[in-house]
This record gives C-alpha cells, structure tokens and sequence, in this order.
C-alpha cells in the first residue's frame, strides 16, 4: 500500500460512458480517491452514498471526488444511477490502478482468480502527492468520514 508523503500513481481509467479519466486531469487540485471492492454491494452502496451525501464539504474546498472499482462502466452507470451518485465512477477493468497503488484483493470473496480492490481512500493533493492513505483491514469496514473530510480541509 502507498503512504503519506509519496507521489500517487498516475491513472488512466474510464469513466461510465466510457471516456477516459486521468488523475493528470485533476492537476492543481485535491482529488479522494475512494476505491471500493464491488458496486452493488450493501458496504460499498453505503459508503459511496455516505460521499454522495457528503459532497459539498468537498466541493466547498475544491476537493474533487472519484470512486473507483474493477466492475465495468456499464455496471458502474447503473449503480450510479440507483444511487444518485453526484461524482464519477471509474473502471479499473485491467487491475492496473489497484496494482499500482497495492491495493489488490487477489482471489476477493474466495473467488479464485479474482481480484478487487481493498476498500481504500486516498487524498491526493494538487501536486500529485498523497497527504491521506487508509486501507480496509477487511471489506466490511468503512472509512472513518470525519477523518478524510479533515485530511481534505487541511489542503484547502
């Protein structure tokens, strides 16, 4: 897993109608990066719902929020849409995004060969660097809100 203090990996997945989203686009700015393992989940459905609630406090700060999962963008759209989610929803389809921040939940739900990521946030600020890592000790947990929101304040 990454730590505070280092650069975050950059990324190039796509969005729900398919376009491509790069955390080079987010240059200058605070990006929360909210990895989930699997959309349509009960944990996960709470989690992105808890940031879609929350979702002025990061506007306020000209924080920008992206949840990221492995499902594909046609899956992603509808969870989106069910959930009334107000930020985008990228596919990791290749894994490439939760290899690189080592993030990967290798054979997830005792589905051998598959792979998800580990609930996680990440605040990145606008020079590219990671001021807030969490990981998931295990899916069922969520984030604690109050501490990313804090960790996102601190940068505005």
């Amino acid at each position: 897993m990454l730590e505070t203090a280092q650069k975050a990996p950059s990324f190039t997945l796509i969005d729900t109608a398919r376009k491509p989203v790069s955390l080079s686009d987010f240059a200058g700015k605070t990006v929360v990066l909210v990895f989930i393992p699997a959309a349509f989940t009960g944990v996960c459905t709470k989690e992105l719902c808890s940031f879609r609630d929350s979702i002025a406090a990061f506007n306020d700060v000209g924080a920008t929020v992206l949840g990221i999962d492995v499902d594909a963008p046609f899956t992603n759209a509808a969870f989106a849409e069910k959930n009334g989610l107000n930020f985008p929803i990228l596919s990791d389809y290749d894994r490439k995004a939760v290899r690189a921040y080592g993030i990967a939940h290798d054979d997830f739900a005792a589905l051998t060969g598959y792979t998800a990521a580990k609930r996680s946030v990440f605040v990145v600020d606008g020079s590219g660097t990671i001021r807030y890592a969490w990981v998931a000790p295990n899916p069922g947990v969520e984030p604690n809100y109050d501490e990313v929101k804090a960790a996102v304040a601190a940068l505005a």
